[in-house]
Formats: structure tokens, C-alpha cells, sequence
């Protein structure tokens, strides 16, 4: 049955009639414009923290605070957004990104950097919480794999190009000027904004009950709790890979940033084919992704492989990992299409949960045990997450064509 049209600019309910490709374009600028801006200053600690005469903890603790506030934002943004039309949303979204680059351009000192950061953090969650909803009313259901894969690879992007770039632009003109350049960015995804964007007006009844009812149904606990296994599992792999190729004594610092950008441009590679993939089955994708995963963790734990070996594992690591939010995003949107903006709040704080927990107890353990502690263990939840997935998450059949 087709869904029925909305003069507003999208179909009432599950889809438009038409994509508007250049609409998903817009949203995947802005998801690589705030992923940028929120990996920068991790490539950018020493030169901040030298120039407002702070430590680097405490300049560190600007990644701590855009975390914090993401994970409350993705939460409280469609209850307290809810008579908001969803176009002008996530175009503020990206002028608080231009905001909070520019406060921390200028900033004199730790107040404004963390100010900056907060609403930074506030962008991200937000942006976040609707990208899912909004990106199911911008094409026909059956296409909506696809544009999840478009919009993600804007996070892959981010990650390859962001450190190495930022660190170097931050050598050559300044820290300063690499937020400036950041603001550039929101600016022409607000701009693409304005030009693609129809109205999209809310949906749904979009109350902090809401989230409580959403968690309710049956399946979507479940579903959440299995996610956030996941993305554990894989964040705590991925926070304490470079100690781990750092251990081989023929590694220097340029073969393992190569490894590491090897692992970025497969991710990218991956979110490209998890729209096909997905197509094929979603319970199959869902499944043996965090399998696979596993398998690595596994494989590079047990055996004494030479370093090009593993550098490998680490890349094909990237390529499988980079279905995984897409997948989630997916079944979310199949799951929960009359409240996918609340479900997708809950998404995200649970990925965002995930990786806190995932890079703090992937710490205790490495204190303990070593990389390969930590490897073991991200692999066992990965295989429980899979586990769960297999005998429990439910999934509705895929929407037909238009």
C-alpha cells in the first residue's frame, strides 16, 4: 500500500513518494561536519591545552562534556522538540555546530572551550535522535537501507580524514584555525540544508512517557540491550587497538597511523555495502556482523600472527563494522515507524552508553590483562550480543516498493 502523501514535503507516516537524494546528501554533510568536529580535539590536545595554559586532562575533559550532554540531548530532544517542524530542527542543529566551533576558535580559556563543547554536544545528540526519523520520511521505505548507508558513510569520512587532518592543518595555521574551518563546514551543510530540506512537520506523541512505552514493546528492550552489547564490544576492541599494535616491536608510530587509517577507509567501504547486504536480510546482517567481529577478536588473541597479518584483520575489521550502525538504524526504522524519533533517542544513548562502559571497563581489564585481555573480552560479549539477537530480537518484513 502506498503511504499517503503529506503537501508538507513528506509522506505521512512511513516514506515519501519520491526520494530526495539531495536531502539524505544534506544530512550526511552534517553528520561528517559534527563526527569532525567532535574528533578534533583529540588530534589537537597538546596545542590547545599549551595555548590557555591548562593541563591536557583538563582539555580533555571537552570530549568528556560533548559525550555527556550527546547521550541527555539524543534522550530530551523529541519530547521538549515536539511541535517543532523537523526541517528548521535540524537546521539548528547545524548552526549550534557553527556556534560551538567558533567558541572554541576564540576561546580565551577552559570556560568557553567547555561551553563551546557543550553545545556541541547538544547538536550531536539531537542530530542523532532524528536522523533515523527524518531520513524514513525523506525516501520510500524499501530505499531507506540506502540512505542510512549515504548518511553514515558521512561518519566513516569523518573518522579517516578528521585526526590525521586535523593534526596536520593544526601545525601549518593553528589550532584556532582548524574550528574556524570546522564552522565552514556546518555552514555549507546548513546551507544545503535550507536548499533541500522540505518541511517536515512532528510526528507522533513525542512525551518523556513515550520513551517509557517505546521500551515496552515488545522486542525493542531487547533489541536496545543487543545493540548496546555490540557497540560495546566493538568500541572497547577499538579504544585499546593502537596499545595493541603498538606492542609488536617492528610497528612504529607511521605503520600503525597507516593501519589505523587502513581501518577508517574499509569502515567507509563497509557502510556502503550494508545497503545491499541489509536488503538481502536485515536478522542475517544484525547477526553475523558482531559473529564476525568476535571471530577477529578471537583470532588475533590466539595466534602469534606477523603484524602485516594482523594489520589486515584490522581493516577487514573496519569493513564488517561499518554495517553495523546502518543495520541498527535499519531495524529501528522497521521496528518503530510511528516513533522512530524517540526510539532513535534511546538508540543513541545506548550506543553512547556503550562506549563509556566499553572504553572503561576495556580499561580495567587492560590494566589486568593486556590488549589481549581486553580483545577476549569484547569478543564474548560480541558472541552473547549475537546470541540475543538470533533467539530474541523480533523484526517486521520489509516494506514493499511503492
Amino acid at each position: 500500500m502506498n503511504p499517503t502523501f503529506d503537501p508538507s514535503g513528506a509522506a505521512a507516516g512511513t516514506g515519501a513518494d519520491k526520494p530526495a537524494w539531495g536531502a539524505v546528501v544534506s544530512m550526511a554533510l552534517g553528520v561528517f561536519s559534527l563526527v569532525t568536529a567532535e574528533f578534533l580535539p583529540a588530534s589537537l590536545l597538546t596545542p590547545i591545552a599549551a595555548e590557555l595554559n591548562i593541563t591536557e586532562g583538563a582539555a580533555g575533559q571537552a570530549v568528556t562534556a560533548t559525550a555527556v550532554v550527546g547521550m541527555v540531548a539524543s534522550l530530551l530532544i523529541t519530547p521538549f522538540a515536539r511541535s517543532i517542524d523537523r526541517r528548521h530542527l535540524m537546521m539548528f542543529f547545524s548552526l549550534l555546530l557553527i556556534l560551538s566551533n567558533l567558541l572554541v576558535a576564540f576561546a580565551p580559556g577552559m570556560t568557553l572551550l567547555l561551553i563551546g563543547r557543550v553545545l556541541l554536544g547538544a547538536a550531536l545528540g539531537g542530530f542523532w535522535a532524528m536522523a533515523t526519523a527524518v531520513t524514513m520520511r525523506l525516501v520510500p521505505p524499501v530505499l531507506v537501507p540506502r540512505a542510512l548507508s549515504m548518511i553514515f558513510s558521512g561518519v566513516s569520512a569523518a573518522t579517516i580524514v578528521a585526526a590525521p587532518l586535523g593534526s596536520y592543518l593544526g601545525a601549518l595555521v593553528g589550532w584556532r584555525a582548524v574550528f574556524v574551518m570546522t564552522a565552514g563546514l556546518g555552514l555549507a551543510a546548513l546551507v544545503m540544508q535550507f536548499i533541500s530540506l522540505p518541511k517536515l512537520k512532528p510526528t507522533g506523541t513525542a512525551s518523556l512517557r513515550t520513551l517509557g512505552e517505546v521500551l515496552a514493546r515488545p522486542g525493542i528492550a531487547l533489541g536496545i540491550a543487543a545493540a548496546t552489547l555490540v557497540f560495546a564490544g566493538h568500541f572497547a576492541f577499538f579504544t585499546y587497538l593502537r596499545p595493541f599494535l603498538e606492542a609488536d616491536a617492528t610497528a612504529g608510530i607511521e605503520v600503525v597511523s597507516s593501519v589505523l587509517l587502513g581501518f577508517g577507509l574499509a569502515n567507509f567501504l563497509g557502510t556502503l555495502l550494508a545497503g545491499p547486504l541489509i536488503a538481502c536480510s536485515l536478522r542475517l546482517t544484525l547477526t553475523l556482523m558482531p559473529l564476525l567481529l568476535a571471530g577477529m577478536g578471537f583470532v588475533l588473541v590466539a595466534s602469534d600472527a606477523p603484524f602485516a597479518v594482523n594489520a589486515a584483520i584490522v581493516s577487514l575489521w573496519g569493513l564488517v563494522f561499518g554495517a553495523v550502525p546502518v543495520a541498527w538504524s535499519t531495524w529501528l526504522a522497521r521496528n518503530v515507524p510511528d516513533e522512530a524519533e524517540s526510539a532513535g533517542g534511546l538508540l543513541v544513548a545506548a550506543i553512547q552508553f556503550a562506549i563509556a562502559m566499553g572504553a572503561a571497563v576495556g580499561g580495567i581489564v587492560f590494566d589486568a590483562n593486556g590488549a589481549a585481555g581486553v580483545f577476549t573480552a569484547s569478543s564474548l560479549v560480541l558472541v552473547i550480543a549475537a546470541i540475543g539477537i538470533l533467539l530474541g530480537v523480533k523484526l517486521r518484513p520489509v516494506p514493499a516498493a511503492a
